[in-house]
């Protein structure tokens, strides 16, 4: 006996930020469980799933691949489900995505399901319409805030000579260690923590310059005597010059105050 098919049958749309951060399955997970219960009650059923990985909320649904897709699949009349619904109205628009979505997916016939509204978007509704243009604007904050607290801190980190990553500073290699990466995503996949240990090629060159530096000699002369002492130079110039004083200028990069 064949099972009857949904009264409402449905689209999940699906977007986990980075699979660095969260796990794509989990947040498949709660995303799938949120629009099932919602739909559940109007005899609705999830038959189709489109799932953006690693997507910023910033992109354009055109240009997500699963987004994409969804909207190429509603234009389709043989498409197999009637409405699309979202677990976090945040998650999918930002900024004014909603109203550039929002018109193709009535145009195609296709219904829009939220959580905060308690089921369908309403076309006619203009309150309905200024609460999801809301939360595309705190979705865009949201962003933004992040945005100047990751650089602040940034910020922060590199003034107290910590390093952000890019090629080590200058009298320091990277090794690999045996500790998994502390990542998970990245420890599954076997990558180990890369630490910074003194490069035996470089270091004595950054200690003789502090050690000159304590002493009360000035960047220049401090240039002039590793020339006559033959140290290597710190740039393929062959001049010594022109980077010792940002060296030392940076200083707490080296662990000094």
């Amino acid at each position: 006996m064949s099972t009857p098919p949904p009264a409402l049958a449905c689209a999940a749309y699906i977007r986990t930020s980075t699979d660095d951060q969260q796990s794509p399955e989990d947040s498949k997970r709660w995303q799938l469980d949120t629009v099932t219960r919602l739909v559940a009650p109007a005899g609705g059923a999830i038959v189709a799933t489109y799932h953006d990985i690693d997507v910023t909320r910033e992109r354009p649904w055109a240009r997500r691949p699963e987004a994409s897709r969804l909207l190429a699949d509603a234009a389709n009349p043989a498409r197999g489900w009637t409405a699309l619904v979202i677990a976090e109205p945040q998650r999918a628009f930002s900024g004014g995505q909603f109203q550039l979505v929002f018109p193709q997916l009535t145009h195609y016939g296709v219904e829009l399901w939220v959580p905060e509204l308690g089921g369908r978007v309403d076309p006619d509704s203009e309150g309905h319409e200024m609460l999801m243009s809301l939360f595309g604007g705190l979705s865009k904050a949201e962003r933004r805030r992040l945005q100047i607290r990751t650089h602040n801190a940034m910020l922060a980190h590199g003034a107290a000579g910590r390093w952000l990553g890019g090629r080590p500073n200058y009298g320091y290699r990277l090794v690999d260690t045996n500790v998994p990466h502390p990542q998970r995503q990245k420890a599954a996949a076997g990558i180990k923590l890369r630490v910074l240990e003194p490069d035996s090629a470089t270091a004595p060159v950054v200690r003789r310059i502090f050690e000159m530096f304590d002493q009360g000699l000035g960047y220049r002369t401090i240039a002039n005597v590793l020339e006559r002492e033959g140290w290597p130079a710190l740039v393929r110039s062959g001049r010594h010059g022109i980077r010792v004083r940002p060296g030392c200028g940076a200083a707490p990069r080296y662990g000094r105050s």
